[in-house]
């Protein structure tokens, strides 16, 4: 028997994440790792089970293979309830033929009949790929409260960087009145986090109407966001002052796992009433050698330090063998760094392996080795250098 919902939430991971480059060449976005021990998905699947939403629909698409097999049933994140649960949702065939999700709007769409069969009063729309607690809760009682038909998450931004982002326009009642897509000359600094809160009956109208425009992008930004707009919606603004980074591109993920090592980061991961859940790889403790050198760094489980490392973040079962030095980078799970190697300002993916006396990288710009790669012996890979994984 299916239960009636309040909130139903729809977290968008089907995203190619095209500017991280080699990192999603063979994965989602989503399914990227973060902080050593967790994916980004974590993050929002974490925020739901904690704001008391305990349906989620995930819609994935694209390099969808590792994203499914970590949510699993979504026990993890205690979302394997009877009356609810995590569901991944990718695009199927429906009569004779079947589509991909087209946009962000379009995946909504095509998922109507999963979400109906809970009849809920609010739908709650996430991306997979931003780095953030917060507890969506406060946010769908705010939109209550104000009778909105639409709640749109918005952070302050430094004015000199707000036209690179959705800036909301709003009234001193945080009412929308205007909304503007990355304006060369942005009136305020109240940016779009790609978090909202729908009226299900409202903004279902607006999907269906969405749908059959051949002209639409399909998607909530570009289309379902302005033409509600338009119409005189009643669409309200809710101001977020927590942390929260979009990990979309190489520099923001590399500052993101940096801001980890803060001696007061703005992320608190050892916060004992908000905790990030992810699936935990059964390993020993981590082992730091006699003459091994560690500052500033997050070790994971069943790693190996006998080398140097500063300013890193060590992914489960890395292993730095005596002599090596690594500085400011991000080491993914099971990567070998053999004896006299140097890794400066790096992020290297899982299992690739830098022979001796390799170099890589530098102090400047960001340097990128693709999984299961292998750098030979003596071997220099520029810094900002991007070598990419083999396709599978």
């Amino acid at each position: 028997m299916i239960v009636k919902k309040n909130c139903v939430a729809m977290l968008l991971a089907g995203g190619q994440g095209s500017r991280l480059y080699a990192l999603t060449q063979n994965r989602a976005k989503p399914a990227v790792p973060y902080g050593g021990k967790y994916k980004i998905i974590d993050f929002p699947l974490s925020n739901c089970i904690h704001s008391g939403i305990d349906t989620v629909g995930v819609l994935t698409q694209y390099e969808p293979l590792e994203l499914n097999a970590y949510i699993g049933n979504g026990a993890t994140w205690d979302l394997d309830c009877m009356s609810g649960g995590a569901y991944v949702l990718p695009p199927y065939v429906k009569g004779k033929k079947g589509e991909w999700y087209s946009g962000t709007a379009s995946a909504i769409f095509q998922n109507i009949h999963f979400i109906d069969q809970y009849d809920p009063d609010y739908i709650l729309v996430l991306s997979g790929d931003h780095i953030y607690t917060m507890d969506y809760d406060k946010m769908i009682q705010d939109h209550a409260k104000n009778g909105a038909d639409a709640t749109i998450a918005v952070m302050e931004v430094p004015m000199e960087e707000a036209s690179r982002f959705g800036i909301m326009n709003t009234d001193d009642q945080m009412r929308i009145v205007e909304f503007e897509e990355k304006p060369p000359v942005p009136k305020n600094n109240l940016a779009s986090m790609g978090i909202y809160v729908f009226s299900w009956k409202k903004v279902k109208q607006y999907l269906i109407a969405d749908s059959k425009d051949p002209e639409s992008s399909n998607d909530f930004g570009k289309n379902i966001i302005p033409n509600m707009l338009n119409n005189g919606e009643k669409m309200m603004a809710y101001l977020f002052d927590g942390y929260w980074k979009d990990v979309g591109t190489i520099d923001s993920l590399w500052e993101a796992n940096m801001d980890l090592l803060k001696e007061k980061p703005e992320l608190d991961l050892s916060d004992d009433s908000w905790r990030i859940y992810g699936k935990n790889l059964v390993k020993p403790p981590h082992y730091i050698g006699e003459e091994a050198k560690v500052k500033n760094s997050i070790i994971g489980d069943g790693c190996t330090v006998l080398g140097e490392i500063e300013n890193c973040i060590l992914f489960p079962s890395v292993v730095i063998e005596k002599g090596a030095v690594v500085r400011n980078s991000v080491i993914m799970q099971e990567t070998v760094i053999q004896e006299g190697a140097v890794v400066e300002k790096s992020i290297l993916d899982e299992q690739v392996t830098i022979m001796e006396n390799a170099k890589i990288g530098g102090p400047e710009k960001i340097t990128v080795i693709g999984s299961e790669l292998s750098i030979p012996k003596g071997a220099e890979v520029a810094e900002g250098e991007m070598l990419y994984p083999s396709m599978k």
